[in-house]
């Protein structure tokens, strides 16, 4: 499988991409390199052939469509995400563009790169957008979030994870 990861140079990314290779595939990451994302979390990885990395923003339709048009994915792992309820608080406007705008943008990009794959590609072809917990709400105690569980965003940032994942499942 070749596949793309955004945000895989991030905590949860980083280990996507390594379990990917360690499986045999090729994985290309697609970071923008902020305050999450660290070029030393990929390590392990970055001398293997299997390895390929751009420093790109998910915003940026060009760099996206460009990237799939080059690497010819099988899937993409939607990671890439301004995270941090704090820092949401305080400046909600790079939520609202990255989460939410660069979403769309990457959606858009990938449709485009599906819409023109063979039959056979575009039915085996995967987008998996990953989310947040912080989008059910606070839990409190005791109890478990279920996929029934009614969104009940309470910061900039799972508000905008919110409208990701509305996006993303259309």
């Amino acid at each position: 499988m070749r596949m793309i990861v955004t945000g895989g140079a991030g905590f949860i990314g980083s280990a996507l991409a390594r379990i990917g290779i360690a499986q045999g595939h090729d994985v290309l990451v697609v970071d923008k390199l902020t305050y999450a994302g660290h070029r030393s979390s990929l390590r392990d990885v970055e001398n293997s052939p299997r390895f390929s990395f751009q420093q790109a923003d998910i915003c940026d339709d060009d760099a996206m469509s460009s990237a799939l048009r080059a690497f010819e994915p099988d899937a993409v792992f939607h990671l890439a995400a301004e995270s941090h309820v704090d820092r949401s608080i305080t400046g909600a406007g790079a939520f609202i563009e990255t989460n939410i705008v660069g979403t769309f943008r990457l959606l858009q990009a990938v449709r485009g790169y599906w819409d023109k794959l063979p039959a056979d590609k575009r039915d085996a072809f995967r987008f998996l957008h990953v989310s947040t917990d912080e989008v059910y709400g606070s839990l409190g105690p005791e109890g478990l979030f279920r996929e029934d569980t009614p969104y009940n965003p309470r910061s900039p940032y799972s508000a905008s994870k919110a409208a990701s994942d509305h996006l993303a499942s259309v």
